[in-house]
C-alpha cells in the first residue's frame, strides 16, 4: 500500500492557530459508514448519537510542559528539547528530541537555567533512532517540579507561534489526570463537564483509559510503502473498573486515535480486562477492528498513521471523500480544530 494514497490538500489558513473561546463550539462532522454519507452537525450534539448501551471512552493522560528551551554549556548556541517520556519512575533520564540533533553528541551537556548554584543542565547519555536522544537530569530536584516552572506547553510544530499562559489549560482535557503526554488526545478537548453530563443523561457509560501520547502517535511516517514502518512503543492502562463498563457495552466510542489504539491493544492481549504496558499497534486499512464501534476524531494530517488509522475505520474512499468535504466547507482542522465522528 503506498503511503502517497493518503495525501489531501489543505489550505493554510484552515490550520488553526489559537483555539475557540468555548471548547464545545467546534463543527462536528459525521460520518455514517453504513449509509455511506455524511452531514454537518455541531460538537454539541454529540450526546444525540448516544444513548443506553454505549461506553464513551476518553483517554485521561495529562499532557505536561515536556518542551524545553536551553543552551549548549560547552560551546555556543541554543537548544530546543521535547521530553518524550521518562526511561524510569526516577524520572531523571528521559528519551527526548532535541533540535538541532545532529550536534548533540554523547557527553554534550545543555543548561536550561543559569542559577550559577544550582543551575539546571541534563547531559546526553545515549543516541536513537530517528533524532532520539537519552538525557539524564544533573540534579536532586523534582524533575516534574521543575517542568512546571520553566517547561512550555508542548504545542505541534503546525501551529506557528510561541505557547501563552492560556495554553495550559486548553491544550488540556478537563478530564486530564494521569500526568505522562507529550502532545494532547485532542479529540478530547471539545468537551465540558455538561457534554460530559448530558452523555450520562442519555443513558451513556464512560469509561477512562490512558495512552501516554508520545513518538508513537505524532512521528512521521518515514517510508513509502506502508507496510514497512513500525510505531514507537507508548505506555497504557486500564483499571478493572474500566474494563468492566467497556465489556458491558454494547457499543464503544472511542475519543481520539489513542483511545481506538488502547481498546484494540487490549483485545489483542487478551480482551477488555485490566490491562497495561507498552503498545506499538499500528492500525491502517486491512485491520479487524474488535472493540472500538465508533469514534469521534479530529482532523490529521496527510500521510500519517491518525489518518491511516480513520482511513482504516471507515474506509478509505469515504474517510478522503469526507476530508474533501470539510475542506470546501471550511472546517478548522488539526488540534485546535474541528472534529469528526465516524458511525
Amino acid at each position: 500500500m503506498d503511503l502517497a494514497e493518503f495525501d489531501y490538500e489543505l489550505p493554510e489558513e484552515l490550520i488553526v492557530q489559537i483555539p475557540l473561546p468555548d471548547r464545545s463550539a467546534s463543527r462536528m462532522l459525521v460520518v455514517d459508514r453504513a449509509r455511506q454519507r455524511w452531514e454537518d452537525r455541531w460538537f454539541r450534539d454529540l450526546p444525540e448519537f448516544l444513548g443506553p448501551g454505549d461506553c464513551l471512552i476518553l483517554n485521561d493522560s495529562r499532557v505536561f510542559p515536556a518542551r524545553l528551551y536551553g543552551r549548549r554549556a560547552k560551546f555556543s548556541g541554543a537548544v530546543e528539547v521535547l521530553l518524550l517520556r521518562p526511561v524510569d519512575g526516577s524520572t531523571k533520564e528521559w528519551h527526548a528530541l532535541m533540535h538541532p540533533g545532529k550536534k548533540m553528541r554523547v557527553g554534550e551537556i545543555v543548561r536550561f537555567t543559569d542559577d550559577r548554584e544550582t543551575p539546571l543542565e541534563a547531559e546526553v547519555v545515549a543516541r536513537r533512532g530517528f533524532g532520539e536522544r537519552t538525557l539524564r537530569f544533573r540534579t536532586e530536584r523534582d524533575v516534574y517540579d521543575e517542568l512546571e516552572k520553566i517547561g512550555h506547553v508542548p504545542l505541534p510544530p503546525y501551529i506557528k507561534r510561541q505557547d501563552e499562559a492560556a495554553d495550559r489549560e486548553r491544550y488540556q482535557t478537563v478530564f486530564a489526570r494521569e500526568r505522562g503526554s507529550a502532545a494532547a488526545p485532542t479529540a478530547g478537548l471539545h468537551f465540558t463537564p455538561a457534554v460530559l453530563d448530558e452523555c450520562r443523561a442519555r443513558g451513556a457509560q464512560i469509561a477512562f483509559v490512558t495512552l501516554h501520547v508520545g513518538l508513537g502517535t505524532f512521528q512521521p511516517l518515514h517510508t513509502d510503502r506502508v507496510e514497512g514502518h513500525q510505531l514507537h512503543a507508548e505506555h497504557f492502562s486500564i483499571t478493572a473498573e474500566n474494563a468492566a463498563r467497556m465489556a458491558a457495552a454494547r457499543r464503544c466510542v472511542a475519543v481520539g486515535t489513542t483511545s481506538v489504539r488502547t481498546i484494540e491493544s487490549a483485545m489483542l492481549s487478551g480482551g477488555l480486562r485490566e490491562t497495561g504496558g507498552e503498545t506499538d499497534l499500528f492500525i491502517y486499512p486491512g485491520f479487524e477492528f474488535r472493540a472500538t464501534g465508533a469514534m469521534l476524531t479530529n482532523f490529521h494530517l496527510p500521510c500519517t498513521s491518525l489518518l491511516l488509522l480513520v482511513c482504516a475505520f471507515a474506509g478509505k474512499e469515504l474517510a478522503l471523500d469526507a476530508y474533501r468535504h470539510a475542506v470546501s466547507e471550511r472546517y478548522r482542522f488539526y488540534s485546535y480544530g474541528d472534529c469528526m465522528l465516524i458511525l
